[in-house]
This record gives C-alpha cells, sequence and structure tokens, in this order.
C-alpha cells in the first residue's frame, strides 16, 4: 500500500457521533456508548475508503486556547454560554458525552490508534503541524472549514469535510475551494478573517462579506497586500473599503493570528506517535472483543478490527 496519513480532528467526529447515533444504545450499567460507536464505526470507514496507512486522532488539549481568546475576546465565546443550543458545532460536552471520553480514549489505545494533543492549542494546531511537514500524501478529516486552509495539491493534501454527515463527504482539493469560495487555499484564512466566521465568533470586517472578500482576495492577493493597498491614496481601494478596514484595523491587526492554524508545533513524529496502522492482536484484541461485549459496542469493535487487518 502506498502510504498515506489521515489526521483526524476527533471532537468533531465524536460530537457528531453522538448527536448522530441515537443515546438509547448504552452499557448495562445504563451509560450511552453511542458516541463511542459512531467513532469507531467512522474511524473504520474512513481508514478503508481512503486508503490510510496512517492515522492520528488529534486531540483538543485547550479547545478555546486563552492566547486566542486574549486577542480576539469573542473567540468561541458563545459556545460557552450558560445557555447554547445544542449541535455538533457546541463545545460544551453533555453529560453523557463527558461520561464517554475515557472510553473513546480506552478503545483507541487498545486498537493501536495514536492520539496526540499539545498543551494550550487545539487539535487543529496539531492537525497543522503534522499536515504541513508530513512526507506522504494526508487526508484531513474535519467538520471545520477553517483546516481548507491546508488543502495544497502540490504536497496532496486533502480535506475530508464531514459537515454533511458521514453519507455526503466531500473531498476538498484546491480546485473545490476555489469552486466554493473563489479563492485559493492559501487565501482562506485571509477570507475567514475578512468575512468572519459566527461560528468562531469572529466578527470579521462590518459590510464586507463572501463576495466581496473573495473579490478583494483576487486582486490583492493576500490580506497584507490589501491593507498596503488601502493605505496608499494610490493604490486602487475604494474610499467605502478603506473605511470599512480602518473601522476594524484593531480587529485586523489580531485576527490572522487567532485564524490561522499553527503549523510548528513541536510533536513527536509519526514513528514516536505509533501513527502507523497495524493488525490488533494478543491480549490487546481480546479486550476489544471483551469491550464490544460488556460495553455494547456491538458490530462497531469488529468493522474496526477487520479496517486494521487489511494494514497487514
Amino acid at each position: 500500500m502506498t502510504d498515506r496519513l489521515m489526521l483526524l480532528d476527533t471532537a468533531s467526529l465524536y460530537f457528531r457521533a453522538f448527536y448522530g447515533v441515537p443515546d438509547t444504545i448504552r452499557r448495562a450499567d445504563g451509560t450511552p456508548v453511542n458516541a463511542v460507536r459512531g467513532l469507531l464505526d467512522m474511524i473504520a470507514r474512513l481508514t478503508t475508503d481512503y486508503g490510510a496507512t496512517h492515522l492520528v486522532a488529534c486531540w483538543d488539549d485547550d479547545w478555546r486556547p486563552q492566547w486566542r481568546v486574549d486577542l480576539i475576546p469573542s473567540y468561541k465565546a458563545h459556545r460557552v454560554a450558560e445557555v447554547v443550543a445544542v449541535g455538533p458545532d457546541v463545545e460544551v460536552v453533555p453529560d453523557s458525552l463527558e461520561a464517554q471520553i475515557p472510553m473513546i480514549r480506552a478503545t483507541l489505545a487498545l486498537a493501536g490508534i495514536a492520539v496526540v494533543g499539545a498543551a494550550e492549542h487545539e487539535a487543529d494546531d496539531v492537525i497543522g503541524s503534522y499536515a504541513s511537514h508530513a512526507e506522504m500524501p494526508v487526508d484531513v478529516v474535519t467538520g471545520d472549514r477553517d483546516l481548507f486552509q491546508l488543502v495544497d495539491d502540490a504536497r496532496d493534501v486533502r480535506v475530508i469535510y464531514t459537515a454533511r454527515g458521514m453519507k455526503n463527504l466531500e473531498v476538498l482539493t484546491e480546485s473545490v475551494v476555489v469552486g466554493k469560495y473563489r479563492v485559493l487555499p492559501e487565501q482562506y484564512a485571509d477570507y475567514a478573517t475578512l468575512r468572519g466566521d459566527s461560528s468562531d465568533g469572529l466578527p470579521g470586517v462590518a459590510g464586507i462579506g463572501e463576495k466581496t472578500a473573495a473579490g478583494l482576495l483576487g486582486e490583492y492577493g493576500t490580506l497584507d497586500g490589501l491593507l498596503a493597498a488601502a493605505a496608499d491614496a494610490q493604490g486602487g481601494v475604494s474610499a467605502s473599503v478603506r473605511l470599512k478596514l480602518e473601522v476594524a484595523a484593531d480587529y485586523l491587526a489580531v485576527a490572522p493570528t487567532v485564524v490561522k492554524v499553527v503549523r510548528d508545533l513541536e510533536l513527536p513524529s509519526l514513528e514516536e506517535a505509533g501513527a502507523k496502522l497495524h493488525p490488533v492482536s494478543g491480549d490487546d484484541r481480546a479486550e476489544l472483543e471483551r469491550l464490544a461485549d460488556d460495553w455494547n459496542l456491538g458490530g462497531a469493535v469488529g468493522r474496526l478490527l477487520a479496517a486494521l487487518d487489511r494494514t497487514a
């Protein structure tokens, strides 16, 4: 098999599993196991369908890092409100999901699946760092549009986008990103900065929406290029756009740092992390099979083991 690395936005997937699989599926003691079941099935399908040979379940050691909040206080603030609408994009973990996270970690460990997080950073930053330095093709699995900035045809870095569900996965390459947003992947962070993103609490520049943001980046290339042109009376930027940028100057000074994923974290190498997939054998396999019964995981464990067996 040709080497191919898959990077999971793990929380994005287990939240989706939690809300997509009935919570009536429970262990004998009443603990829900829907997120565990769903996540294991997702991993089995994704690794098989996309031919992954290496896998890292990237973890949110800090899903809302203080350094990002210090720069933009509204960053993900709506997700920690006392009253929030439940759904896959809400980071406040319901008790019935919180109880499943140790089970998720235990099953991933027994399956030999690498789990990597980084202090004071989100899973996005772990993904960005591995994807930017991998010496093999990369598939990033996420429901987060921010990671579109990592797409790179020259290095064969794609995004497997889960927002429409596992039955409607979308593979994003450069042409797909351009077709959707009229910007290149490397412009996507500047595009998100300008137009804002309510799902992350980014206000954007008032009066600049998707079409205007794409048009400006098409003309000036980058946010820095746009701001330089706006500061030059002969730069060609209209008076109305210059005014909008001036009003948003404080936001624009810090937003790129918040929006751009970190690409240079010091992380374990893929070898050190144990990212290479392999069949599960011996005591670990026996324990997983036991947990399949004890935790009422149904056929999910068997499907995961079969997916890993093919990597032999």
